[in-house]
């Protein structure tokens, strides 16, 4: 059996609950009921590593999971009967399942993966699992069964996406199949363990309607987004770690034209864009020698050789957002990209701090001009305190004037208090103002559109 593939935590803790004798055997079966059943929590480890050795890699890799998880039960019952281990049906199945998560999933975390109601899964270590679930974090009953197993996991999904994970390599940012975010931190640099970070993505995509369902935004201000992506304004999303800025981008990006050629930029591949012309590139890590790294400004300079209609880079950390701007400046209009800062004041001097790490010299007045000519508009996005993720900002990037950048917001979030329920109440203050992009809207006939949707909003 291939070494990767080790005893599940399920063992342990999904399966046996702790790691308490007496407390393990009645998680197994009702209470009281394990001693009479004749079989304890070593004999099951052994049944399951039994099982491991008895299952061919070459044979399971290749079955569906529907036929793997019949073939693993039977390997199950088999192993069971010669071990003179009574187990019933229901316990059958939930070690097969177990086994079946090992070798083909994440083993304990498999089934937090396919909770569509959990939004993060947070591993500090192999005991101590977090999930987020509405906003909400909380902690989760899985375990794996050692260091050891979650060490093997981790390699695993390293391996899957070309990436390398240890000691030597001590952090990697990779993906799952099923395009979920994960980051790995591991000793020396991780204290208690493995360190495992994974952001789900929702199965249904979701679009400006369900996030005024969700109460990301009011009606009016997806009617205002949707119009600033189909006059193709430059957009930069700007929000905190798990604030929803990619669900905000991927949003946005159902307005593309079908017939338009989209180039994505990202660190780890996240967006699911539906156009059938995309074009999905992702950075690559140096490798064991410290060569051939590939960055996010080697690919965006190398999209803008690629005739895009638009560009749009996942999340803008670095000296690539001279590029950005470049490539927002020169004739591709409708780029989007995303950064991390409070509110939309601040995302403008993140931008101007990036553009001086990887342009050294570049006075402050041209870099500001850059900016106010690269981009329309930027919305802040925030995760509040009921867990609700909404739209705090939109503002308008109007122009530069005695060497400061003019920003007008469009509509603002104001907080009213809160419901019973604990749930924030809100409303949004839209302010009179001309937006800079007046022409884009007249050439395409939205104005009035532009202007009935504000004017409805303030009365």
């Amino acid at each position: 059996m291939q070494a990767h593939v080790l005893p599940s935590a399920g063992a342990s803790a999904s399966l046996l609950g702790t790691q308490d004798g007496a407390q393990a055997e009645q998680a197994l079966t009702p209470a009281g009921e394990a001693a009479e059943r004749g079989f304890t929590s070593e004999q099951i480890l052994s049944l399951r590593a039994l099982c491991l050795g008895r299952l061919d890699p070459a044979v399971i890799l290749a079955l569906a999971p529907e036929q793997l998880a019949g073939t693993v039960e039977r390997v199950v019952d088999q192993a069971a009967s010669e071990q003179r281990i009574r187990l019933n049906l229901r316990e059958q199945q939930k070690i097969a399942a177990e086994l079946v998560n090992d070798i083909k999933g994440l083993g304990p975390v498999q089934p937090l993966l396919d909770d569509d109601s959990i939004s993060d899964i947070l591993i500090n270590g192999p005991k101590r699992i977090f999930v987020e679930r509405h906003g909400k974090t909380e902690i989760s009953p899985a375990q794996f069964r050692d260091q050891r197993h979650l060490v093997s996991v981790c390699q695993r999904v390293a391996s899957e996406m070309g990436r390398r994970i240890d000691e030597a390599s001590p952090m990697v940012d990779a993906r799952l199949r099923d395009g979920s975010r994960v980051n790995i931190v591991f000793p020396p640099l991780a204290l208690d363990g493995p360190y495992m970070s994974i952001r789900k993505f929702a199965k249904n995509k979701i679009d400006l309607q369900k996030l005024v369902e969700y109460g990301s935004c009011s009606p009016a201000v997806a009617t205002i987004l949707e119009m600033a992506a189909r006059v193709r304004l430059n957009i930069v999303v700007s929000g905190g770690t798990g604030s929803g800025k990619t669900t905000l981008l991927n949003a946005l990006s159902r307005f593309i034209d079908f017939s338009e050629r989209v180039i994505t930029v990202e660190d780890a591949a996240e967006l699911q864009l539906q156009q059938p012309h995309v074009v999905r590139m992702e950075t690559r890590p140096p490798s064991i020698e410290g060569k051939g790294e590939v960055t996010q400004r080697d690919l965006v300079r190398n999209a803008l050789r690629m005739r895009p209609d638009r560009i749009i880079v996942g999340e803008v950390r670095g000296a690539e957002a001279f590029d950005m701007l470049q490539a927002m400046n020169t004739g591709h209009d409708g780029s989007m990209s995303s950064i991390h800062s409070n509110n939309t004041r601040e995302a403008i001097t993140r931008v101007e701090s990036m553009v001086q790490m990887g342009s050294f010299g570049l006075p402050t007045h041209a870099i500001r001009t850059q900016i106010v000519g690269a981009v329309d508009l930027i919305v802040q996005i925030g995760r509040n305190r009921d867990g609700v993720r909404r739209i705090m900002q939109v503002t308008d990037v109007a122009g530069v004037e005695n060497g400061t950048v003019v920003m007008n917001d469009l509509f603002r979030l104001v907080f009213d208090g809160e419901d019973s329920r604990g749930r924030l109440l809100t409303h949004y203050e839209v302010l009179n103002i001309r937006p800079s992009f007046l022409e884009k809207l007249e050439y395409c006939q939205l104005d009035g559109l532009w202007n009935a949707t504000l004017a409805e909003s303030r009365a």
